[in-house]
């Protein structure tokens, strides 16, 4: 078994959480979305991320609005909507809880 692979599964299982926590601090495109990732270490390729932007709003967590841009083709700017702010909510006690259950175990 490679490490590296456990590793990428690890980054992906977390990712959506992540997505979903940097729009609670306001709307963004996919580009600031990509960049707060790269800044944290998890590094997310745009053919994973569009993907999941796309399942996200599809499901009701998200909605975008089209903004012109200066310097460029109008730009997507993703939010969470009231469905989202609620299902981030319900992930940050999840993951708390995760965070609790695995030192518990991994610090024995």
């Amino acid at each position: 078994m490679k490490i590296e692979n456990t590793k990428a599964q690890m980054r992906k299982g977390v990712l959506e959480y992540c997505i979903l926590s940097i729009l609670q601090h306001g709307d963004a495109y996919t580009s600031e979305i990509l960049l707060e990732l790269k800044d944290a270490k998890l590094l997310v390729v745009e053919g994973t991320i569009y993907p999941l932007l796309t399942r996200l709003k599809n499901v009701g967590l998200l909605s975008y609005r089209w903004e012109e841009s200066t310097s460029g083709p109008p730009r997507k700017y993703y939010a969470l909507t009231e469905t989202g702010k609620l299902f981030l909510n319900e992930l940050d006690t999840t993951w708390s809880e995760l965070v609790e259950a695995v030192n518990l175990v991994t610090k024995k």
